[in-house]
């Protein structure tokens, strides 16, 4: 067994290994070393055994090198002279070494902290950093002066260099931080004085897009060019594209920090020059572009009007990236703008409209798409209106947003024709109109009725499309009685341009069946204008002329029978025009290319409406100026005034005739001074201020008689009472004054 214990391991074969029993010295060895390394473990070494071990390595590395010298002695020379280091070899150096190796290991895992500490020093801390950070910055600004502006002015003007562009856009930077009120932002300069602000500002709008150009070495683009030279086509735009994006985003923020209408307009046609610069800054130009649609939107006239220039030249050479998204801003900012509707608004509407329209003719494909979307929205509303019949779905579209989106698709659509991408929208949005005005046709609702027919005869006229709008007019004329007097009088007409609802004091009112006969005979008028020159012109006007005919034998008003005979005549004279064209015509209905050449011949010599739509024009639209402006035709009215004695005139009257009266405590006594006759008088005086009643309001003529009654009935409280003692004549002249003079009303004929 000694011998078979002696064999090694690897000499035995498997059965002798197996028959062994594990009793071999070796085996005993190994298992004493086991279990004092199970000890070790659980006793965790001193660091001293490791540094033994780590002691071993070291020296076997300098026996390594000690060797190397009798092998190897060129390249151990080669050492000695340039690397002493690696032979002067120290075990501590390679201790050193290896225990920050393993501090590096132990930082990668995270170890947690033996205590926690309370959130309330760390928050002390960061603040303690924040306080501590501008008092830096405050150190580090400088003051701008004047003095500075001009010497940047001069450098500019001379040669414009990176750095000195920087210093300004710097400066500008923290001019707007100013106007935002963003004290906290750190800024190499410092702007405290206003006209430093303004020099500043000015200096910027003026010079510094010619000097950015001339540093860029940017060519000058020729009086037919078109296309804009992009200033990131410079060899000197990456290394000078940091200033440049600051400047450009501190005018987007000095835009909206901006109040006064002139210095946006200012600062709006400098930033018309730097369009180029924002097509070549994506970011920057996005946050531009919201900025300008705000200001097209809400802004003052001029103020709209660069916006518009600058959001056009933008979609027009960057159509892919921008137009899409600034389509759909620009009509939400619409629908909200056109909320409410005024005389003052008008204008503004109008104008969002035609350039709105202006926008979606630019990208016919893109514009389908929107006016796709929303006119279904609009159709979606009018369904359920129609099929739920309740007051707050009515609400949903009689309103002047759903107006106004009306008419804008109706002008798009008759802006763009002939267009094969859009044409096929023209029949839904017809039915949408056409189904708007039937929700709910009764008298109160006819202005938003005549809304709808004008933008049915601006789609009708422009795309050469046949829409039948005369029924709802001529409606109007069969269930309107013309001839009831009116229960109201008013002075003030009313507006149909700006109201889509009638009350039911204004349909009791003079006014609102003169207003309606006007609007009437425009909107016929203009009707017949689109149509004039159509070879079917004496079939489509024969309806017309019946109702009209039959409207004047009812109506029994001069005022109103005077422009429907006028409008009738000159119908048929239109008719017998065209008849009398049609009868010379030697081609055959079925002829369409010789019906259009017929028609465009006609356009062009002019028919009996055409002529009379032309002159009548003019004068129509110096009338609506006058009613968009607001002035109130009360200019040529001569209304009577009451001419009454200043109240120092009749403290002078009393001290004189004091002692006449028996007590000065008793006011009521003045009336018994009046004669019956002298009573009458005074009654024949209210009679003529009641006179006034047909050309003011009620309220008005009360708040009148009111007045006068207060100098005139106020001494005769008592009328039932018999009088004491008369005295003279001549003293009851002096006790009743002067008679208050009402002067006479003069109309000219027209009022």
């Amino acid at each position: 067994m000694a011998g078979k214990n002696k064999r090694k391991l690897e000499d035995l074969s498997v059965d002798e290994f197996m028959l062994s029993g594990f009793d071999s010295d070796e085996e005993d060895d190994c298992e004493d070393e086991e279990s004092t390394q199970q000890k070790g473990e659980k006793n965790k070494p001193t660091p001293q055994k490791m540094s033994v071990n780590k002691k071993g390595k070291a020296s076997e590395h300098k026996d390594q090198l000690s060797a190397l010298k009798s092998k190897d002695p060129e390249f151990y020379k080669y050492l000695e002279e340039n690397d002493q280091e690696l032979l002067n070899f120290d075990d501590s150096d390679s201790l050193e070494d290896e225990d920050e190796e393993e501090d590096e290991e132990e930082r990668m895992y995270h170890k947690l902290p033996s205590q926690l500490e309370e959130d309330d020093d760390e928050e002390e801390e960061e603040s303690e950093k924040k306080v501590a950070k501008p008092s830096k910055s405050s150190k580090e600004s400088t003051k701008v002066t004047e003095a500075m502006i001009e010497k940047w002015r001069t450098g500019l003007r001379k040669e414009p260099t990176p750095n000195l562009i920087r210093d300004i856009t710097q400066a500008f930077k923290a001019a707007v931080a100013t106007t935002k009120g963003d004290t906290e932002e750190l800024c190499r300069y410092t702007i405290s004085d206003s006209t430093v602000f303004n020099s500043l500002v000015l200096f910027c709008i003026k010079d510094m897009y010619a000097a950015l150009h001339k540093m860029l070495k940017l060519k000058a683009p020729e009086k037919d060019q078109k296309k804009l030279i992009l200033p990131s086509s410079s060899p000197r735009w990456q290394k000078n594209q940091t200033d440049i994006k600051m400047y450009v985003a501190g005018v987007v923020q000095l835009l909206s920090s901006l109040t006064q209408a002139t210095v946006i307009a200012a600062v709006l046609r400098h930033a018309n020059q730097m369009v180029p610069y924002y097509l070549s800054l994506p970011k920057q130009c996005r946050l531009f572009l919201k900025s300008l649609i705000k200001l097209w939107s809400t802004g003052e006239e001029t103020v709209r009007v660069l916006a518009f220039l600058a959001l056009n030249k933008i979609c027009r050479h960057k159509q892919e990236l921008f137009l899409d998204s600034v389509l759909k801003q620009m009509y939400i900012a619409y629908v909200k703008n056109c909320k409410f509707t005024s005389p003052n608004t008008l204008p503004m509407i109008s104008f969002m409209q035609r350039t709105l329209s202006e926008m979606y003719s630019l990208d016919t494909q893109v514009s389908y798409q929107h006016a796709f979307i929303y006119i279904r929205q609009l159709a979606i509303h009018l369904r359920n209106a129609m099929n739920l019949k309740k007051k707050e779905t009515f609400q949903s579209v009689y309103n002047w947003q759903y107006v106004h989106c009306l008419y804008l698709w109706s002008r798009v659509l008759s802006t763009i024709y002939p267009s094969e991408v859009l044409e096929p929208l023209i029949y839904p949005l017809c039915q949408v109109i056409i189904g708007c005005i039937k929700l709910v046709p009764i008298s109160r609702y006819y202005p938003l009725r005549l809304h709808c027919v004008r933008a049915i005869i601006l789609l009708s006229g422009n795309t050469e499309t046949f829409v039948p709008a005369m029924p709802f007019l001529l409606e109007i004329l069969q269930q309107e009685d013309f001839n009831k007097k009116p229960g109201r009088m008013s002075i003030k007409p009313i507006n149909f341009a700006v109201i889509l609802k009638l009350s039911k004091t204004n349909l009791q009112e003079k006014a609102y069946k003169d207003g309606l006969m006007e609007q009437l005979y425009d909107l016929i008028l203009e009707y017949f204008h689109t149509q004039a020159c159509a070879i079917g012109f004496p079939e489509l006007a024969l309806p017309a002329i019946v109702q009209l005919k039959a409207f004047l034998k009812e109506c029994k008003v001069a005022n109103y029978c005077k422009p429907m005979r006028q409008l009738l005549e000159k119908i048929q004279e239109n008719c017998s025009y065209i008849t009398g064209r049609r009868q010379k015509a030697a081609f055959g209905v079925a002829d369409v290319t010789a019906v259009a050449a017929w028609e465009k011949q006609v356009a062009e010599e002019g028919t009996p409406i055409t002529k009379y739509y032309s002159q009548w024009k003019k004068l129509r639209e110096k009338e609506i100026q006058l009613e968009i402006s607001g002035k109130e035709r009360m200019e040529d009215l001569n209304l009577p005034e009451i001419k009454r004695k200043k109240a120092d005139e009749k403290k002078a009257d009393k001290k004189e005739f004091k002692g006449l009266f028996d007590s000065d405590e008793d006011d009521d006594d003045d009336d018994l001074f009046k004669s019956k006759d002298e009573q009458g008088d005074s009654d024949e005086v209210d009679e003529g201020l009641e006179d006034l009643s047909d050309l003011s309001d009620e309220e008005d003529v009360d708040d009148l008689e009111d007045d006068s009654d207060g100098d005139q009935k106020k001494p005769s409280s008592s009328k039932g009472k018999a009088p004491k003692m008369m005295l003279s004549t001549e003293l009851k002249e002096v006790a009743e004054g002067e008679e208050d003079k009402v002067e006479d009303l003069e109309l000219s004929d027209q009022d």
